[in-house]
Parts: structure tokens; sequence; C-alpha cells
């Protein structure tokens, strides 16, 4: 099979965090059935598949990231037969399915870890996490440094059967995601049988929740720097054993979400026996500069080519600020370390912006993911009250950090008011998080009738994406002034002017613009700041 054959290679992916989409049974909370009910929008959108956020049984500490069942569905989303029927629709509409495996650590509550703390020091059952007895007397302090992911130390202390301080056990993320310990035979064999699971019931893929973290120093170091536990040489093992398992069902996709700045090292991870793609976290943290984004794009593309993977492009995701927001602030990058609400955010800009980035984004070759609400142009909403924000980073940084329960609101369906058609008529509860009230602009309803809203920009250029940007129309860079991202693919020109002033556009059609472009674009015209246009340019 070849880089450019495969249905990933080209594909929108449309990220659907479960529990914010659609809510069906009127408690506050997306599932299963609100998804089916909306599949038709999501077909009308235009996009090739649906990775799902965590839809498995959980206490919910970190929004379902804490499994406490691989092989079922959390009854407030429903049950396996909906998990079933909702794959066989997506189907039928020619939409794929593709889900979230978290394999760094499952919930305290997953039998596993019940029956290692009921099992006690040096048992087979500890063997499968991270037990250790702690230092210094009595045991009272944790077996070595690391910090918590989530923030706070990385170690939380047991409780024996007769009431003592036991051991310790290890968790990268909150105190209720033990870490699997994947030195474990048991381990490894496990998560193959889940992803033999899945696909057995139609799943067209998994996304690999920190793909880079799962394997650590069995000496476990006293270490500042992550490298103890972060991209270690034998995590790649795993990987080659779960590619063995992938090639078993033809057209299944392996996905890695891989928080790593070095190219290279990225890279690694796309060997021809390993994954199939990983998230372009560089993009999507990049600034709103011109020179910023070629040096991303342009390295972007020689890692894949490299690698003979196809690329792939993010603007956001149910971990990071909306980019509606992002691009409204004076600083329009991105870390997951900084997340600052303190900016004031001009929305108008950020909207054009977002406007702009997502014809630039869209028409760049590869594979792209678009985060559920994005297509309305919905903004990071900062001003959850305390008392109802539920994400543990906010809990566990005593609010240094806001967290990320601002990019996981309800969407905004139809109507006026909250909770606008996210839950039924007559729901026994509001939704889980607040909507803003002016989001009653935003909302499908809205937009459907509204020729130059965000969703109606989503879905043409989506459509043109698929008609104009195959899998053998070649990007190339086209001259432009400072300021300016222009290149070709196939005959359709991308223009997207960063910069402050007008530029003028080359002579051609336009096929689809951001925004209004002044005077003629058949004799040239001109593209304000923050616009992108597709044209096909006139051939002298």
């Amino acid at each position: 099979m070849t880089s450019n054959s495969a249905w990933w290679c080209r594909a929108a992916i449309y990220e659907l965090y479960v529990q914010s989409f659609a809510d069906g049974d009127g408690d506050g909370i997306g599932d299963l059935a609100g998804v089916r009910a909306r599949l038709p929008y999501l077909a009308g959108l235009g996009v090739d598949a649906i990775w799902f956020s965590p839809w498995y049984p959980s206490p919910r500490s970190d929004a379902g990231y804490d499994v406490a069942d691989y092989r079922s569905i959390d009854p407030a989303f429903g049950t396996l037969a909906d998990a079933d029927a909702l794959i066989a629709e997506g189907h039928a509409l020619g939409i794929r399915t593709i889900i979230d495996v978290v394999p760094n650590h499952c919930s305290d509550r997953h039998r596993w870890f019940t029956a290692a703390l009921a099992a006690g020091p040096g048992s087979p059952e500890r063997e499968r996490f991270w037990f250790r007895p702690g230092r210094g007397p009595g045991g009272d302090v944790p077996p070595n440094d690391w910090r918590s992911i989530f923030g706070g130390p990385a170690w939380t202390r047991t409780t024996a059967q007769d009431g003592t301080p036991g051991e310790w056990y290890l968790h990268l993320f909150a105190p209720e995601q033990p870490d699997f310990n994947w030195a474990s035979p048991e381990v490894r064999q496990e998560f193959e049988d889940v992803l033999r699971f899945w696909f057995d019931r139609g799943v067209d893929g998994v996304r690999i929740d920190s793909a880079a973290l799962l394997t650590k120093d069995p000496a476990l170091p006293d270490s500042g720097e992550p490298s103890a536990y972060t991209d270690r040489d034998d995590v790649h093992d795993i990987y080659r054993a779960w590619r063995t398992v992938a090639d078993e069902y033809p057209g299944r996709v392996l996905i890695g979400e891989v928080w790593l700045p070095d190219s290279a090292r990225l890279a690694r991870y796309l060997r021809r026996d390993e994954l199939h793609t990983v998230f372009n976290f560089p993009y999507l943290c990049c600034p709103w500069d011109a020179a910023e984004l070629r040096a991303v794009i342009d390295s972007t593309l020689a890692f894949h080519a490299a690698a003979s993977a196809p690329p792939t492009w993010v603007l956001s995701n149910h971990d990071v600020d909306r980019h509606v927001s992002r691009y409204g602030r004076s600083d329009t990058s991105f870390g997951l370390d900084r997340r600052d609400h303190s900016q004031p955010v001009d929305l108008d800009l950020g909207t054009r912006r977002a406007r702009a980035a997502a014809l630039l984004t869209l028409a760049l070759p590869g594979s792209v993911y678009l985060y559920q609400g994005e297509e309305l142009g919905l903004w990071e909403v900062e001003d959850i009250p305390d008392e109802l924000r539920q994400d543990p980073i906010w809990r566990r940084t005593g609010g240094a950090d806001p967290g990320r329960d601002g990019s996981r609101v309800p969407l905004p369906w139809s109507g006026l008011e909250p909770p606008f058609g996210f839950s039924p008529p007559g729901a026994s509860r509001e939704p889980w998080l607040p909507q803003p009230k002016e989001w009653r602009d935003l909302t499908v309803e809205v937009q459907s009738g509204d020729a130059g809203s965000m969703l109606a920009l989503y879905r043409r250029a989506l459509r043109v994406r698929r008609a104009e940007f195959g899998p053998g129309a070649a990007m190339t860079w086209l001259p432009a002034p400072a300021g300016v991202l222009a290149f070709d693919r196939g005959g359709v020109a991308c223009v997207a002017n960063l910069s402050p002033a007008p530029v003028e556009l080359p002579a051609g059609e336009i096929v689809l613009a951001s925004g209004p472009v002044s005077g003629d674009p058949a004799s040239g015209g001109l593209l304000p700041p923050d616009t992108s246009v597709w044209l096909r340019p006139v051939r002298r």
C-alpha cells in the first residue's frame, strides 16, 4: 500500500467529545443516542470519519480518560448495542469510526487495580502497575521526585489492609489514574486483545492517548526531565505489536498522540511497522505568523516524506484553548504549560483569523482533524464558575491553570436560550457545563440559514477539498510578499494574508474566500489582512 492510497491519508476527521455533542435522554450529558440523531449533520458537513473521545465505563475523574472497562460503554452514554448501531449507521453514511484507546493508565476502579490493592506488596497483581515502597523513615517519602502532568506529585500512597500506610503507586496524571507497567506481558496481551475486540465490532481505527509515555525507566531515577518516561526506545516494541494486530484488519489505522517538539523523534513513530499517523502539535501551537507557519509546514512535510507517512493538520482539540480565542489574543501561540486566560480576547479578530486558518489548513496535503464546534466558530469559555469546573488540572494546580473545561462546553444546536437544543425539550437536568447565552447567534440552526456563516464556510470548503485536492495534487510554494503564504495544489492556489495590510491577488477565479475580497478578482483584486482564498489563477 502506498502512502497516498489509504483512506486516512487525506481524510477529514471530526473529533467528537461525546458528553458535549448531543444529549439524547435529557440528563444533561451527551450520549450515543444524541450522536446517532446527529449523524446526518456530520454527513452533510462532509467529514470522512469521527474520532470519539473515550466512551468506556468510567468514574470520570478525568472526563473518561480514567477507564474502568475497555470493552464496554459507559451507561451514561448508552450500551454496546448502541455503539454497534452507531458504527453501522455511520458506515452507511460513508463515515468511519475511530475510538480513543488509553494505554498509559486506567481508572483506580479498574478490576486489575482493585485486585492489586487487595493482593498486597510483591503480588503478581501489583506487577501490572508501578507499586514501590517509599523512601525515608517509615517510607513517608515518594519513591522518586517525578511530578504529575496534572500538577502535584506523581505518586500516591496506599493504605494496607490493617489500616497502616502502605506502598506508593505511580500516576503521571491524576491519582485516580494509576499507570500500567508495560514491562508486564499481561498488560501487553490485554491491550492487543482490546484492539481486536473493537476491530471485530467494525471500528476503523484507534487514537492512542499519550502515546509516548507508556514505558518507564525501571530504575525510577530521580529526574527533573521527563526522559525517564517519555519517548523511550522500548515504547516502539509496543507499537510494532499493535501494528501487527491492525494489519490483520485491512483498512484500520493507528493514530498517535505524541507531544514531542523534535520532528526526528516524531518520525520514529511513523516507521513502516509502527503507527500510521501522528498528530501535528507544532502546527496547532504555532502563532498566527506567516514565517513561523511556513517553517512548521515545511518541517512537517519534510519529516513525513522521509517516513513515507501522510502529514496531519489540526487547529484545536479537547485539550487546548479553542483557536477563535487564541487567534484573538496578543500572543497567538499555545502551550499546554501556559494556558493564559488573563489576556483580552478580540473575538471579531479571532473569528476572522479562524476563518482564514480553516482555508489554509484544509488546503494542505494530508489529513485534517476538526474539533467539534470549530465549524460553528465557538470560542473558549473562560468564565465558568469555579464550583462548576471539573477538570482535574484546575483542581490540582489550585486554579493556577484554568484547565480544559472551556473547550468542552456542550454544543449549541438551536433556539435562543440554553441548552440550545443540546438536550431535548423537558430535559431533567441542565447541560453539565454552562453555555454562554451569546451562543444563540452561533447555533447550527442560525448558521444553516446564513451563507456567510462559519458553518457554511466549512461545509463548502470540505466539499471543494474533496473534489479539488486529490492525492495527486502536489503542493508547490508560490512567490508571495512578506506576511503572506501562497501555494498551488494541482491548479488551485491558496493565498493567506497574515500581514497587517491588503495585498494584491493574482488574477483568477475565486473558488472560495474566508472573507470579502476588494476589487475585481478576475484582474487581481486585493486580499485584506487575516483573509485566505482558494483560486484558479489565470494562466498567461
